[in-house]
């Protein structure tokens, strides 16, 4: 089954061994999908899941590591995809970049 997928959402994509990204979605290919405008979501706070974090987003952003954005990568191993609602998309592009 061929998923057509809005450049203009925002979508949640959890891969097998890369994690999970926040961004848009260029194109999908089995589980090869390219994302842009894309961040690597490593510590979330207030959301148990990607599905919360799609519909929701985050509870206490200062609490997350989230990484700066990417023009584009591509993830060879995606497991999940999530589109995000208004609310999910505001709240996860609210989040400051984690920095050491």
């Amino acid at each position: 089954m061929t998923k057509i997928f809005n450049e203009n959402d925002a979508y949640v994509v959890r891969s097998d061994r890369a994690g999970v990204f926040f961004g848009h979605i260029k194109g999908v290919g089995g589980q090869v999908v390219t994302m842009t405008n894309a961040r690597r979501l490593y510590v979330w706070s207030g959301a148990t899941d990607i599905n919360q974090l799609s519909a929701e987003g985050v509870k206490f952003p200062n609490d997350c590591k989230f990484t700066m954005c990417v023009e584009e990568i591509t993830l060879l191993d995606a497991i999940e995809i999530q589109r995000c609602t208004q609310q999910a998309t505001d709240s996860l592009t609210g989040v400051k970049v984690w920095k050491i």
